[in-house]
């Protein structure tokens, strides 16, 4: 069971009357949705970046509390990543679902200028994360339906460059409008939400509501039933993803906590903490095509386990290297290298997995469980950090991912002489 199995199911998408001639071009779908996830991680990041230093130093919050949130901040859209995936195959319309979501999360945005309790706070990201979780597994299904199946790594690989440039551009916005603006957070969510608008408008105004050798008008009319949605799980390669996934969603530190103790390793002070997710979207900019090309070749276990090994060593590093000057930068490298080969890679693995009818189910199913899986490491995290230190914390998730990934590559290894 394994991440590049080429038997497929007898009405998996294979790709093969478009794998001919142009087929290495991304199509152009990918390329606008791509624009999009730009536009919307611009928004999206410019207030994930200022978010851990706003409640730690601002707002107060221990550990504990952080993790806690952050976990809500997370998990809640691994909730309704089945609900979105699911009702997208079911009405045959991935962009409805998908603009759904791309809209409740830019009509959030805004709501975070109001809000001026714990209680609030969370209750709006929760809802901005439940926007995220509609629109997740019915775009990736869109990438993934328009995509040869020998091709998935490279399009969802061109995808997540495309997202990361808006990752970058959100924090280097944050920084520069925290150093010129008077209320600087205030002035952050403001400008998220008018961008976040922008994305909404170039999804509808340019995404296609129904993509190119759709299914048969007999099918369209048989909506997906729950039913089928449960049958999923009766495929083997696809329990086997899932779990996977979240067994080492269960040892992967939020991004915020890694940054934070970089930053307290390294003495980074709080004026440069926004930059430091820019460090990370550099890196995965730069290899998230070329990573996603290779595991087209060399098969998506080999390059998954590889991104874990690298998140592995970034651990090592906070733990047991001195502070160097070259210590963010050797973090940071390692931690977008990370999500390059295991971001676009996991849903490319489904491409022979499941159904085109059932593509989004199949992909939330997967996402769902990884994300579940990061929400309770973000709360034990949290914990082990509030009673033991940070040390101690991240020490028990680097032996917990180190014995996951031998897991895992268990779980996923090829069978016979395949990759």
């Amino acid at each position: 069971m394994y991440l590049t199995d080429r038997s497929t199911p007898r009405d998996a998408d294979t790709g093969t009357a478009r794998g001919r001639g142009p087929a290495r071009k991304v199509a152009p779908v990918v390329l606008v949705l791509g624009t999009v996830s730009m536009i919307t991680d611009v928004s999206s990041e410019m207030v994930t970046a200022v978010l851990p230093l706003y409640l730690v130093t601002r707002l107060g919050f221990s550990p504990l509390g952080f993790g806690t949130l952050d976990g809500v901040y997370n998990g809640v859209s691994a909730l309704v990543q089945l609900t979105g995936g699911h009702l997208a195959d079911r009405v045959r319309n991935h962009k409805l679902m998908a603009g759904l979501g791309y809209g409740l999360s830019a009509l959030c945005k805004p709501l975070l200028l109001l809000a001026g309790s714990v209680g609030t706070l969370g209750t709006v990201l929760a809802l901005e994360r439940t926007g995220k979780g509609l629109r997740t597994a019915p775009r990736d299904a869109m990438i993934s339906l328009s995509t040869p199946s020998a091709n998935q790594g490279r399009a969802f690989g061109v995808h997540r460059a495309m997202d990361t440039t808006g990752a970058m551009l959100g924090p280097l916005a944050a920084f520069l409008i925290l150093r010129t603006a008077a209320d600087g957070y205030d002035a952050v969510f403001g400008v998220s939400a008018c961008v976040a608008v922008l994305g909404v408008l170039v999804l509808v105004l340019f995404v296609p509501g129904r993509r190119r050798g759709a299914p048969k008008a007999e099918e369209q009319r048989q909506p997906v039933r729950v039913r089928e949605a449960l049958a999923l799980l009766r495929l083997p390669r696809l329990r086997a993803l899932a779990g996977c996934a979240a067994l080492l969603g269960l040892t992967t530190v939020s991004d915020a906590f890694v940054y934070l103790l970089l930053q307290r390793r390294a003495g980074i002070g709080d004026e440069w903490f926004t930059l430091l997710p820019l460090g990370t979207a550099t890196v995965f900019l730069l290899l998230a095509v070329p990573v996603g090309a290779l595991a087209d070749r060399i098969g998506r276990r080999t390059v998954f386990l590889a991104g874990h090994a690298g998140l592995l060593t970034a651990y090592a590093l906070l733990l047991w290297t001195p502070s160097t000057p070259a210590l963010p930068l050797l973090v940071l490298a390692l931690h977008g290298t990370f999500y390059a080969a295991t971001d676009g890679v996991l849903p490319a693995a489904l491409a022979d997995v499941v159904p085109e009818r059932l593509r989004a189910t199949g992909l939330a199913v997967v996402g769902t469980s990884q994300a579940l899986a990061r929400f309770c490491c973000s709360l034990a995290f949290g914990a082990a950090w509030t009673v033991w230190g940070d040390g101690p914390a991240l020490a028990g998730s680097a032996v917990g991912l180190l014995c996951c990934a031998a897991v895992a590559g268990m779980v996923l290894r090829p069978a016979g002489g395949a990759r």
